[in-house]
């Protein structure tokens, strides 16, 4: 016999349990799934983990730097990898129970673990049980992308999740892949005191930034004593002869514009895209379309191609944040609960890079303007004369802002230095209330800041070159 819901929801990423949540309290009695850790991946291998292991490596780095701030240390300044992981693992652990908590203790909710299967459009199978409702919400995430690189059978490599149970440094850590992912792990292993280097097969990083935010990333990146190989082409791995794969000697083959070189790892880390968590899901049963890589097809208001399916998050291809996914459950809450008529094409895009100085962004880049045909007025500063960040010394990066020539329309911004991820807000919030360049320049930010600068930016905009 099948038990029957209002909702279902399965997983319990960013978008699930505020969904679950919100339905229940709305008075709908409704079951969420969850297979493995609640929480998705922001909570449990993403956000949380990352930027907890971010921090220890922050703190490593300014302990280094100590001196510049007249703050002695006797001694060298050493780095627990046993502690870091402890420390990372509390900070995820604790989130995790904290979401499965909340759900179990929200009346009208009923939680369960298991894998769910579609069997029909309208129920889903998990351990042997059938669940039935009229509405079923999609919110499965995603993971790492394992390519397929001529030996990678034959070897053992790292991905982003399996990367957080390292408990030791690595020797070398080498990472295949020149992306957000891929930089933040690099910069943080290198402070914690490992030689890394980036193989990146394009020739810049972050092939979605301006070129002058890549060149700045990169220069940033280089001067910590990262090694950074662009262009690196038909990569290959085997075992080191004489070092067993399972102690994490790996020869890395890879061909750029000098030649075919070599480079000996004690560790490699796969950080090369994101799929989604489709794949075992019974969609077929349901008949939920996908795109070519898996994505559940989704509308403006993320319902799927079939009637009382939405898709959330990661698994939807409308973005791959944590901020978007939330996002997500606000517009399908509101236009469920409240007729909003909310849209995904209604949101800003901005996200964030956790690199040390951080890259906030939002909207369009310059070149990314061009393309799509505006005229654009641009203007950059250095954080070099940004008061707060001297005061900080920590004076690395840029801002820049991209703002229509004819409309005055702030188009993105990029800020690249200490504060950047919080500092980017403030242009977020104007562009998503139409304020034009004009407005923010005139708007009085408090002292001492970074974003403080942001009207200067906006006073000092120059037709682009």
């Amino acid at each position: 016999m099948s038990k029957r819901f209002d909702a279902i929801v399965i997983g319990t990423g960013q978008a699930g349990p505020a969904l679950a949540t919100r339905l229940a309290a709305a008075g709908q009695q409704v079951a969420i799934i969850e297979r493995h850790r609640f929480g998705g991946t922001c909570v449990n291998t993403g956000c949380m983990p990352t930027k907890a292991m971010v921090a220890s490596a922050h703190a490593a780095h300014l302990a280094r730097r100590a001196a510049d701030f007249g703050v002695r240390i006797d001694g060298t300044v050493q780095v627990d990898m046993k502690a870091v992981k402890a420390r990372k693992d509390k900070v995820a652990r604790d989130a995790s129970r904290g979401v499965e908590h909340s759900l179990r203790d929200q009346p009208g909710c009923t939680v369960l673990q298991g894998h769910a299967r579609f069997v029909s459009p309208t129920a889903v199978a998990v351990d042997g049980q059938t669940l039935e409702a009229p509405r079923i919400f999609i919110n499965v995430g995603g993971r790492a992308v394992v390519p397929d690189l001529p030996g990678i059978d034959s070897v053992r490599c790292l991905t982003n999740s399996s990367i957080l149970e390292l408990d030791e440094l690595p020797r070398h850590l080498v990472v295949i892949g020149g992306s957000y992912i891929a930089l933040e792990f690099a910069q943080m292993f290198r402070r914690f005191g490992a030689q890394v280097t980036v193989l990146e097969k394009s020739p810049r990083l972050l092939g979605r930034e301006d070129e002058d935010v890549s060149q700045a990333i990169a220069d940033i990146l280089r001067a910590e004593g990262i090694v950074l190989r662009t262009g690196a082409q038909r990569l290959r791995l085997r075992p080191a002869e004489g070092d067993p794969a399972s102690t994490g000697g790996i020869v890395v083959g890879l061909d750029d514009a000098g030649g075919a070189h070599e480079v000996l790892a004690s560790h490699v880390l796969l950080a090369t895209g994101r799929r989604p968590n489709t794949d075992d899901l019974g969609l077929e049963a349901a008949g939920v379309a996908t795109d070519e890589r898996g994505y559940i097809r989704v509308d403006d208001e993320l319902r799927t191609s079939v009637p009382g399916i939405w898709a959330l998050g990661d698994c939807n291809g409308r973005g791959a944040f944590t901020h978007t996914a939330y996002n997500d459950y606000e517009i399908v809450a509101d236009n469920l609960l409240s007729g909003a008529g909310r849209r995904v094409s209604d949101r800003i895009d901005c996200y964030a890079l956790y690199t040390d100085p951080p890259l906030g962004r939002v909207g369009l880049g310059e070149a990314q303007a061009r393309q799509a045909g505006h005229a654009v007025r641009v203007a950059t500063r250095p954080m070099s004369r940004v008061g707060r960040a001297v005061e900080k010394g920590e004076t690395q990066g840029f801002m820049k802002l991209v703002v229509d020539a004819d409309t005055d329309a702030i188009l993105g911004a990029a800020v690249l230095g200490v504060g950047g991820d919080e500092a980017i807000h403030a242009v977020i919030d104007a562009m998503a209330a139409g304020g034009t360049a004009l407005r923010l320049q005139r708007t009085m930010h408090i002292h001492p800041t970074v974003a403080e600068l942001l009207p200067t930016l906006a006073g000092a905009l120059q037709p682009a070159a």
